[in-house]
């Protein structure tokens, strides 16, 4: 079979002396998979003993799916001489080169990837890197590069594949690929439908008929920026609109609302509001307790807003910031006001923020482009957890939100905080619904 035009330039790629990470893929019926098992026996066949891995979110799909194309290649090419050992999960060619087959699972145990710490790879592939937590990707990447690489003289060599989904590849790769500011040593190759002549009219018509916009706008076109789900809670057009619903009036009560950042790790994001209408928004990228407090002082002052109308983060060092300034806590597993049936008030309000911007009733007045990028990543992870369950209603936890963006969701904690005046009543009289 012949390559398509895109896996050729994925190949050229994969084998010049600049380019370290190759992100192939868009939608589906690319190759995508057909690539990197055409890569990766390549590569092994032509460079005896040297060692390299297959990740995937989950080992079974490896042997389900990946393992498939993998015979599919090496059948297409009359090759025989590897054995696959499934108790230890690798492929062993006679050369002595072998194939690590690794799942890449989170697993709370070894939250850091550790497992992976002393591993040696030429070079690897990750499947499906959308479905892949952004803490493997960030470790894989240091153990290729160190088997082999000065003996054949090689670049190590990191092929990612995947179809769009808002999480850490958009962030990391799709979006500077857009913009043009990716780093050269990072190639984004955007494989489509339309680009595999190989494919039957059934699979694309199949795709084209799909009920399911999202998933015909993400397959289909390759469209990295759409992405609805049963679970989530914002629907794309909805989190785009949150920053151009211009009829929604500046006027009523002025509210601040502030996630602290953690021992320094995160972010603290202050943002002011003017009604429904976020007017203001700062970010300190590493503050001690007492300048967080100065800059909300510094923002009341500014915008004649009272303590009463100030809520903090209250969890970790932000329970600091609201002794100092004397306003309300927000504690995010406490429990929710006014009885209501959700598990905590971070759901609660997580909830109520995430109707206000589908109803179109809220919105923010933002010129930075790299914030409007993080605000709608994060919204999109807003999602309900245990769906099918009919206890008390609750979001999926913050880690989770981590894992799935490759760093802490703070835009989006000081966006739902908003919804905290509203289910408190502190102003009577204002209505919203």
């Amino acid at each position: 079979m012949e390559g398509t035009i895109k896996q050729k330039i994925a190949l050229t790629k994969l084998a010049d002396d600049n380019t370290k990470v190759v992100i192939y893929g868009g939608a589906a019926g690319g190759g995508k998979s057909f690539l990197g098992c055409f890569w990766l026996l390549v590569m092994s066949l032509s460079y005896p003993e040297t060692k390299w891995f297959i990740g995937r979110e989950e080992l079974k799909r490896i042997r389900q799916s990946t393992l498939i194309s993998w015979s599919k290649v090496c059948s297409l090419l009359g090759f025989t001489d590897f054995d696959i050992n499934g108790q230890d999960n690798y492929i062993l060619l006679k050369n002595g080169s072998r194939i690590d087959l690794l799942d890449l699972q989170y697993q709370p145990r070894d939250p850091l990837y550790e497992r992976f710490g002393s591993l040696e790879y030429t070079g690897g592939w990750i499947e499906e890197g959308t479905e892949t937590n952004f803490g493997a990707y960030d470790v894989l990447k240091t153990r290729i590069g160190r088997h082999l690489n000065d003996k054949y003289d090689l670049l190590s060599k990191l092929l990612i594949t995947c179809n769009p989904k808002k999480c850490w590849i958009h962030t990391e790769f799709y979006k500077p690929f857009k913009n043009g500011t990716l780093d050269k040593s990072f190639c984004f190759i955007q494989a489509l439908v339309t680009d595999n002549p190989h494919l039957s009219e059934d699979y694309i018509n199949n795709l084209k008929s799909t009920k399911d916009k999202a998933k015909r706008e993400r397959l289909l076109f390759g469209n990295w920026d759409y992405e609805d789900s049963p679970d989530q809670l914002i629907d794309f057009d909805s989190m785009t609109d949150y920053f151009s619903n211009d009829h929604i009036q500046i006027t009523g009560f002025k509210y601040i609302t502030a996630d602290i950042a953690r021992k320094g790790r995160d972010k603290t994001i202050v943002r002011v509001w003017h009604g429904y209408v976020c007017i203001d928004r700062v970010e300190l990228k590493v503050s001690k307790v007492t300048e967080s407090a100065d800059l909300i002082k510094n923002l009341q002052n500014k915008h004649a807003i009272p303590i009463s109308r100030v809520v903090v983060d209250e969890d970790g060092v932000g329970g600091g910031v609201m002794d100092i300034l004397d306003c309300n806590g927000f504690v995010n597993n406490s429990k929710p006001l006014n009885g209501e049936n959700f598990s905590n008030l971070k759901s609660q309000c997580s909830y109520g923020m995430s109707k206000l911007i589908c109803d179109k009733k809220i919105r923010e007045i933002c010129y930075n482009e790299d914030v409007k990028n993080a605000v709608i990543e994060e919204m999109a992870e807003v999602k309900q957890a245990n769906i099918d369950n009919d206890g008390k209603v609750s979001i999926i936890s913050k880690d989770i939100m981590k894992e799935k963006l490759g760093r802490s969701p703070d835009e989006w904690d000081s966006i739902m905080m908003r919804y905290y005046f509203e289910i408190k009543n502190t102003d009577k009289g204002v209505v919203i619904w």
